[in-house]
């Protein structure tokens, strides 16, 4: 059997959780969804295969830039596990949504997980998350999943969530201060190309989602969301936050 991770991992949260739950599988090939310039359409998977499939959840549905992208891929039968990886609030629509997208590309789902990961804006909710128990668990579940794929009892979970999902909200957008050096390297990893390579210091709002890629990689920390606004968005999210989340496996 062939192992695969399709991940979408803006700030590494998404890629951390991946790595734990893939642990002891082996030979893994990895697929970037936040790679703008990879045709997606080439790849295809056979039956022979499992997949994990790894995305963030941004105000409690999946990036539809992602979506998108997995929507291209011929999944051909392929066995995977959806994860939905949120900043300790709520994944919400995150994981239905995911399924579909992935059983409309042809894989065959067999298992979702919902992980925490520090948030990607507001640091201090569940703040070095991904921990070494979360890992650990994480671990665990991709033994579980391992075991089942490898089983043929292959029924498919139930998974939460809502048809139709909620609606995506509006997104912060990131801004460069005058610290910016215009050395590119925002325009060069954003993975959806809505920062320009020549005004490097500019960001397209229509493009943008949010990921806040490009404040976690700036070298010199000259990108920034409105600090008014993330001390709304904390305190709006406070309550939510408050309670540390578990992971969980539906399998």
């Amino acid at each position: 059997m062939k192992h695969y991770q399709i991940i979408f991992s803006p700030t590494g949260g998404t890629e951390r959780v991946s790595k734990a739950i893939t642990q002891n599988w082996f030979q893994i090939d990895t697929i970037d969804l936040s790679d703008p310039g990879t045709n997606y359409t080439d790849i295809s998977f056979d039956k022979d295969s499992l997949v994990l499939i790894a995305m963030p959840s941004f105000g409690g549905v999946a990036p539809q830039l992602a979506l998108d992208r997995l929507a291209m891929i011929k999944g051909d039968g392929a066995k995977c596990v959806i994860a939905a990886v949120y900043g300790n609030r709520a994944y919400e629509d995150t994981l239905v949504q995911m399924e579909d997208y992935a059983q409309n590309a042809g894989f065959q789902v067999i298992a979702a997980i919902s992980a925490v990961a520090e948030h990607s804006i507001i640091h201090e909710y569940a703040a070095g998350r991904p921990n070494v128990d979360d890992c650990k668990k994480l671990t665990e579940f991709g033994d579980q999943i391992l075991e089942k794929a490898t089983s043929n009892q292959l029924s498919k979970p139930s998974v939460p969530g809502n048809r139709p999902y909620k609606k995506a909200g509006t997104g912060m957008v990131p801004k460069a201060d005058s610290s910016c050096t215009s050395c590119g390297l925002c325009a060069q990893k954003c993975p959806a190309s809505a920062i320009s390579s020549i005004t490097p210091g500019a960001t397209d709002k229509g493009k943008c989602i949010s990921c806040m890629r490009c404040v976690s990689i700036c070298p010199v920390h000259a990108r920034k969301v409105s600090s008014v606004m993330t001390a709304v968005a904390a305190v709006a999210i406070k309550k939510a936050c408050s309670v540390e989340k578990a992971n969980e496996l539906f399998i």
